[in-house]
């Protein structure tokens, strides 16, 4: 079948949208004025984000997202609690502190130990989209925005009355269609192989790895939110679920504590890949792994 692509940038990485005909005018603004509604609400380092307000309201207060947020914020409450809060979207404060803040410094900050941290389950009061706090905080929604973005462009499509398409938000990807797609997995330690290929119909695919936000001696984007500080045990993860953000949020729940927990809450398929080398894979997993 050939395909049409669709690429743009989105949320400070590359995007494409694969179809079987061209997306006409209307669509491709549709999608454009998404992500750019999306990044202007969600963003950390946006100064006019709404992420930026609650970040700077002294003494807390009352934020109304958008009603698309309850979805994220009610797998974020999952997340956390399936993770016993490893998973928190309140770690912006602590990446900022090591150096990913929204200079893009790199350059870590002395970390008062003394200090208690954020906790989602304990500083925000939810209602649906609506949150509430009592002091700035910072969040972060990394671990769920990008793979709920995509399936947000994929309900376009959808709506759009397309049936066959690739969403793939640089590799955070959604498939429908009749015919299978062979996903290779990335090898974290060397870019120019793959430790097997996943089979992806009609479901979502993310993975995440600690070498692709680095900047400096075990200094990487995917943090413990229990502790602030960044997860050594394990370096890649791959999660297969029906929707992106359910993929997206796994892929990261994959670094804390046991799979097996999150297959009691969740329904997915992984691979998972630890510092020693050592690979782990779901029995349900649909796909080859080389190693």
């Amino acid at each position: 079948m050939s395909t049409s692509r669709f690429g743009f940038d989105a949320i400070g990485t590359a995007w494409e949208v694969d179809t079987p005909a061209p997306l006409d005018a209307g669509i491709r603004e549709e999608i454009l004025g998404l992500v750019v509604s999306f990044d202007r609400t969600y963003s950390r380092f946006r100064k006019d984000s709404m992420i930026a307000r609650v970040s700077e309201a002294v003494d807390g207060g009352s934020f109304v997202f958008p009603s698309e947020a309850a979805g994220m914020f009610d797998l974020y409450d999952r997340l956390h609690v399936a993770t016993d809060g490893a998973v928190d979207p309140l770690i912006g404060r602590d990446l900022e502190l090591l150096g990913y803040d929204r200079e893009y410094s790199l350059s870590p900050l002395p970390i008062d130990c003394g200090l208690q941290r954020a906790s989602w389950r304990r500083d925000v009061l939810r209602n649906g989209s609506e949150l509430s706090t009592r002091k700035p905080l910072t969040i972060d929604l990394g671990a769920v925005g990008k793979g709920y973005l995509v399936d947000l462009v994929a309900d376009v499509l959808e709506k759009a009355g397309f049936r066959d398409f690739i969403v793939d938000g640089s590799g955070d990807m959604r498939h429908a269609g009749g015919t299978a797609l062979e996903v290779g997995l990335e090898h974290p330690l060397d870019p120019t192989m793959v430790i097997g290929v996943a089979s992806l119909l009609n479901r979502s695919l993310c993975a995440s790895a600690a070498n692709r936000r680095r900047w400096g001696d075990n200094l990487h984007h995917v943090l413990d939110g229990r502790t602030g500080g960044p997860t050594m045990d394990v370096i890649a993860t791959w999660a297969i679920a029906a929707d992106t953000a359910t993929a997206d949020g796994l892929a990261t729940a994959l670094f804390f504590g046991s799979a097996s927990r999150l297959k009691t809450t969740f329904d997915f398929s992984y691979v998972r890949m630890f510092a020693d080398g050592r690979v782990e894979v779901s029995e349900d997993f649909e796909g080859e792994l080389f190693i």
